[in-house]
């Protein structure tokens, strides 16, 4: 799966100085900023992601309240139905919040100064699985977690994979399947408590730093292509104020270069965003359709 890096590469020369006011939506009611579930808990997340909720709401002049929505499929629900004005969710959140309802991608997350980041399928050292065709030949007798059918790395592009693999259906392949969120599935392959399950780089890289996990216990027997990092998205509505989408682009872009004062406006690794548009995600939109988790358009 390749990147259309041109797409967020030259979107960036979309960044530009911008009045600090806009005509529509310089004063009104409070932005509301969805941002899915990265922490382990609703309160480490709300904590983690204030600052940045805080620092847009300087620079657009509007209060912004921020909001956890605890599985990617509900967040692109709620951009979808206008109940989130702007959220950081994943590429396939996005991608279905697009498609459903024509919110719009103004900026990528970048990791280790990269907008993009890996899916993967982890294991345990107990589990006598050395790759991910052995956890296919062997599927009869192994259980696998999903994360929710929101996530791109948690259900999209693993699924895509097991298809490709000759795979149409994990559920009658696995002698047990489940659907859960990321950290409960790293804690339950490192447990012991299942076979394999599907993860991302960055989440594997957190629970790892902060101690939720031993790196030994978890196991990569496969990943994927690089895949276009978490979205930054507008509402249909608000996308259609070009200065407002200016002015947020103008904020994201300040995150970057004030990390080295306000370490505490991204996580870790977290290095900034970069703007992007609709096609930089079309590697996640032709996944889907070769599911057929999306229909054509």
């Amino acid at each position: 799966m390749n990147i259309p890096r041109r797409h967020v590469l030259g979107a960036a020369a979309a960044f530009v100085a911008v009045p600090a006011v806009s005509t529509a939506w310089g004063q009104g009611s409070a932005l509301r900023f969805g941002v899915g579930l990265f922490q382990p808990d609703r309160e480490k997340n709300d904590n983690t992601y204030r600052p940045l909720a805080n620092h847009l709401a300087a620079r657009l002049g509007r209060p912004v309240q921020l909001r956890t929505v605890d599985t990617w499929e509900g967040l692109a629900k709620s951009l979808a139905a206008g109940e989130t004005d702007i959220a950081l969710l994943g590429p396939w959140g996005y991608v279905l919040a697009n498609q459903t309802a024509g919110a719009q991608v103004v900026a990528t997350i970048l990791y280790d100064g990269k907008p993009e980041y890996f899916a993967i399928i982890v294991t345990h050292p107990e589990s006598g699985l050395k790759s991910a065709a052995d956890l296919i030949a062997q599927g009869k007798s192994r259980s696998f977690a999903f994360g929710d059918k929101g996530s791109t790395s948690g259900y999209l592009i693993p699924l895509h994979f097991f298809m490709q693999q000759g795979v149409p259906d994990p559920e009658k392949h696995f002698a047990k399947v489940l659907y859960t969120k990321h950290q409960a599935i790293q804690t339950q392959v490192t447990a012991g408590q299942l076979d394999a399950g599907a993860d991302y780089n960055r989440n594997r890289n957190a629970m790892i730093e902060q101690g939720l996990i031993q790196a030994e216990r978890s196991r990569i027997i496969w990943q994927s292509a690089p895949l276009p990092n978490d979205a930054v998205a507008l509402n249909a509505q608000l996308f259609k104020d070009k200065a407002f989408v200016a002015r947020v682009q103008a904020a994201l872009q300040e995150v970057g270069p004030l990390l080295k004062t306000q370490p505490q406006l991204l996580p870790n690794h977290y290095t900034g965003f970069v703007a992007s548009d609709n096609r930089f995600y079309k590697p996640i939109r032709d996944a889907g359709l070769a599911t057929g988790k999306l229909q054509p358009t």
